[in-house]
């Protein structure tokens, strides 16, 4: 298991991910909304403003305060390089 910094020390496994999304579009402010009523979401921005939806295989659906860009490239680079990204957002 491979585990990708969704920023401030929070992390999540990379092979869980389903999708990295921007939270602003309305669609996806109704994810989370239907997430937060069902019990599905985790909030990890630490009550920074959430940059990053993002969704994992069982229907979870995580807040993250880091781009979603940033947190693609970290999963690229530890795909790539075997190693844990360890930058903080």
């Amino acid at each position: 298991m491979r585990l990708i910094n969704i920023g401030y020390g929070n992390m999540v496994s990379s092979s869980r991910i389903v999708a990295i999304v921007s939270p602003e579009a309305a669609p996806v402010k109704r994810m989370v909304q239907n997430a937060r009523d069902n019990g599905m979401l985790i909030d990890a921005s630490c009550g920074r403003k959430t940059k990053a939806v993002i969704v994992t295989d069982s229907d979870h659906v995580v807040l993250s305060a880091v781009q979603p860009e940033t947190v693609a490239h970290r999963i690229n680079n530890t795909e790539n390089n075997g190693e844990e990204s360890v930058n903080e957002g």
